[in-house]
């Protein structure tokens, strides 16, 4: 639980850093003044600043703070980072070198780089992970794209049916089946086949279930209905999908693209109908899918990073207040206008924004928790 919990925290800092580092050089080659670039929420540990050509040390709020020169911290929450921009709420309108007096382009890059850095980060992910070799699942149908290569192939469940001899027998989606009644079966056709010639009978399934082996005995039907089969199983062929290096990066472009789609799609379907609300996790569920992910190997966890990355992305770019999305909703309205918003309004809608997010956070923990 201890080295689960500290790799969630690393993974979480590595999203957090990589989207606040891209506001702040944004910030900077824009001419912005930022008073802070902090990794964690204060108080501050540890901090320093570059003054004169020289760094220096400016633990906790020390009171040789040059305030005209960033400092960069490390605070004592390490469950995220921030990056404090001078005029970022609408003040310090006097500063030249405030948020709220740059040209309108370089306010808006400003704030979508966080976006743009975090699905930067996924693309650099799984370009390395499809280099390598990444965990996926093939249609035995369909050819392969050229310069792909699938090895470490078998079958896996991908669905198990409510209330059929699978499900009554414990078998779950994700099984990898390494064998049946001992014979091995390398494909889903192969599984199939043997599962449709053994109607009827109980069937022993040793499956690989994350790390470990199990196995499972499934009864099945001798006259199943047409659209459940014997054992109320969906299959498909799972392994390793690589790419020769040179294409690795156009594949893991592709990729990013899909799951944009995907979570997108989902989040769609999630606002309009409801679906996928079940699915729905906070911090502790995250935290449980990254002990699995660490569990099933490095592939795993480098795409596991990169979909969390996209989330984050997603996430931050909707038009909702105290989200990135949102403060770029305001800048537009502030366009459309021609003149500045009224500062107190903006900042009461962040900050209920960003009360209403915190809701959200303690009501799904709380699910998560239960359901634990």
């Amino acid at each position: 639980m201890l080295v689960t919990i500290i790799i969630f925290i690393v993974i979480l800092g590595i999203l957090v850093f990589v989207h606040e580092l891209g506001h702040f050089i944004v910030a900077k080659r824009s001419g912005m003044k930022v008073d802070e670039f902090g990794f964690g929420f204060p108080p501050r540990v540890f901090g320093i600043q570059k003054v004169d050509g020289k760094w220096r040390v400016v633990a906790g709020k020390a009171a040789n703070l040059d305030p005209n020169k960033t400092v960069y911290s490390i605070n004592a929450i390490p469950l995220g980072g921030f990056v404090k921009i001078v005029g970022e709420n609408n003040e310090s309108a006097e500063d030249p070198q405030s948020f709220i007096n740059k040209p309108f382009g370089r306010r808006l890059l400003t704030l979508l780089a966080g976006v743009l850095m975090n699905v930067l980060l996924a693309w650099v992910l799984l370009s390395i992970g499809l280099g390598l070799g990444l965990p996926a699942a093939v249609d035995s149908t369909t050819a392969l794209p050229k310069g792909a290569h699938f090895t470490n192939q078998s079958a896996a469940i991908v669905d198990v049916i409510k209330d059929s001899p699978a499900a009554q027998a414990g078998l779950l989606a994700g099984d990898v089946i390494i064998s049946i009644n001992d014979e091995k079966l390398p494909t889903a056709d192969a599984v199939q086949a043997f599962v449709t010639s053994h109607k009827g009978q109980p069937l022993s399934f040793n499956i690989k279930r994350g790390s470990s082996t199990e196995t499972k005995t499934v009864q099945s039907i001798a006259d199943p209905a047409p659209d459940r089969g014997p054992t109320g199983i969906a299959l498909a062929d799972v392994g390793k999908l690589s790419y020769s290096w040179y294409l690795a990066p156009w594949a893991g472009a592709q990729a990013v693209v899909n799951v944009l789609i995907a979570i997108v799609t989902g989040l769609y379907n999630l606002i309009v109908s409801g679906i996928g609300l079940d699915s729905l996790g906070g911090p502790v569920k995250i935290a449980q899918l990254t002990g699995q992910a660490a569990d099933l190997g490095l592939a795993y966890m480098l795409q596991f990073t990169a979909f969390l990355s996209l989330n984050l992305a997603i996430l931050n770019a909707l038009p909702f207040p105290a989200l990135d999305g949102g403060r770029v909703l305001f800048l537009i309205i502030e366009k459309v206008r021609g003149k500045r918003n009224n500062q107190k309004v903006e900042q009461w809608a962040n900050t209920v924004g960003f009360m209403l997010l915190l809701l959200l956070m303690l009501v799904v923990t709380v699910k998560d928790i239960r359901g634990l």
